[in-house]
């Protein structure tokens, strides 16, 4: 039996700080797959796009998202 696919995930928050720690915590779990990091919105819309992520971790008061 093969494991299961890990969870994408995309982290958008623009503290750069903030997005590495919690990059660094989510990577402890096998299951989960962090597959980019955006610091505004035209940079998590490009990735949601090619990346395809099943999660979005998204700062509610990212400046360009309404």
């Amino acid at each position: 039996m093969t494991a299961p696919s890990p969870i994408r995930i995309l982290i958008v928050d623009d503290h750069a700080m903030f997005r590495q720690g919690l990059k660094l915590l989510l990577q402890r779990d096998a299951g989960l797959q962090v597959v980019g990091e955006a610091a505004d919105a035209e940079e998590a819309l490009t990735l949601a796009a090619r990346e395809e992520p099943h999660v979005i971790l998204l700062d509610v008061d990212l400046e360009g998202f309404d």
